[in-house]
């Protein structure tokens, strides 16, 4: 689950990592009314969505006076904010955070999440902050220097104090730097993130050290842990598609093709958006509907597929280990009844009941072609789909 930049920051608050001072505003007049009572000569007028590279996007603007910051607040509220994380569609702003100004030095980058290669966190840190970490990591990785995390005792000091030191954070400075550290990665052990990036970590001329930025992620598999961070989730900022199939405990992710996907197990899904392209096709989405998925949820997820308008052709890749098949071919036959489907539809099924699930689609009058092996699902409904 993903949050606002003002909601992670008021949650590193409580675990005493320094922010700028911030007030929320969903109106121009707010707006106006924040930077005047935040009375600095500069305030930050910041678009609130749940991506990255809003600055560039024109979400992120300074402001000199109350006036400037209510005019700003008008041309940014309202707008489509288009950056490299959310899409050509961009994402629709409707809340900002009104911050203050601050005498910046040198930025740089701090990011905790799971290294799934050690299986263990891992702290990482950059000079080079204010900037996309992905484009760092490609183009000049030797700056992000990493510390992996025993979790028996946690970030031990000494690593603090090594990452401060090679971040060249001036002697003075370390052991404040490796507090902020030690107290970053207490809060994302507490809240069960997944991701915690402060992009930038500012060092101030006055010798401040700031979470200039925050962006944080809650791991879902743990949110039954942390009920009261759970109404922080804006349904406003997530694909609706997605959330109708989290209500069925559906793994489905939207993607930009034509081919919608309906298959068991991740890797198995994963392997049929990857000979989909292999074919020329482009995946609509990622859905997973699980090794034990019910007639109701197979029915669910073909439903959820097609409400998506960009589907063009439908690709049903089962293999009946725990599921069976006929019973996937049951929710798919009443599911396609009950829409009046029109495209086509491309169906491999192999495994538990594979001859009872392949008579029901046959027998079924809607014209569902089938497939043997992956490479000729694959064909077909690539060729379907054109």
């Amino acid at each position: 689950m993903k949050i606002h930049e003002y909601q992670g920051k008021a949650i590193l608050k409580d675990f005493g990592v320094p922010v700028p001072r911030g007030i929320v505003a969903t109106t121009p007049e707010e707006a106006e009314a924040a930077a005047r009572e935040l009375g600095t000569d500069v305030v930050v007028v910041k678009a609130q969505i749940h991506a990255g590279g809003r600055g560039k996007g024109g979400g992120v603007k300074l402001a000199k006076s109350p006036e400037e910051a209510k005019q700003l607040a008008s041309e940014i509220l309202g707008m489509q904010l288009v950056t490299h994380q959310t899409g050509p569609e961009g994402q629709k702003v409707q809340t900002l955070l009104i911050e203050e100004g601050l005498p910046i030095d040198r930025e740089f980058y701090l990011g905790i999440t799971l290294d799934r290669v050690t299986g263990r966190n891992v702290f990482m840190a950059s000079s080079a902050g204010g900037m996309d970490i992905e484009k760092v990591a490609e183009e000049t990785p030797h700056l992000i220097l990493k510390e992996t995390i025993d979790p028996a005792v946690g970030l031990r000091g000494f690593q603090a104090r090594k990452l401060a030191f090679g971040l060249g954070i001036p002697n003075e400075l370390i052991n404040q730097a490796a507090s902020f550290m030690t107290k970053l990665y207490e809060a994302y052990e507490k809240i069960d993130a997944n991701l915690v990036e402060i992009n930038p970590f500012l060092l101030t001329k006055d010798s401040r050290l700031i979470a200039l930025d925050a962006k944080v992620t809650f791991d879902d598999n743990a949110m039954f842990r942390h009920k009261d961070y759970a109404e922080l989730r804006d349904l406003a900022e997530e694909e609706p598609l997605e959330i109708e199939a989290s209500k069925y405990d559906l793994n489905y992710i939207k993607l930009d093709g034509n081919i919608g996907c309906m298959v068991n197990g991740a890797g198995l899904a994963m392997a049929t958006m990857d000979i989909i392209k292999l074919a020329g096709g482009e995946p609509a989405n990622f859905l997973d509907v699980g090794g034990g998925a019910s007639q109701e949820r197979v029915e669910q997820a073909f439903k959820i597929l097609l409400a998506d308008e960009n589907v063009k052709a439908v690709l049903i890749n089962i293999f009946g280990g725990i599921v069976r098949c006929d019973m996937v071919a049951s929710g798919v036959v009443a599911a396609a009844k009950n829409l009046g489907v029109s495209i086509p539809i491309v169906a491999r099924l192999e495994g538990t009941n594979v001859e009872a699930g392949r008579e029901i689609l046959a027998n079924s009058g809607i014209g569902i072609i089938p497939a043997t092996g992956m490479n000729d699902a694959a064909e077909r409904v690539v060729a379907a789909a054109a």
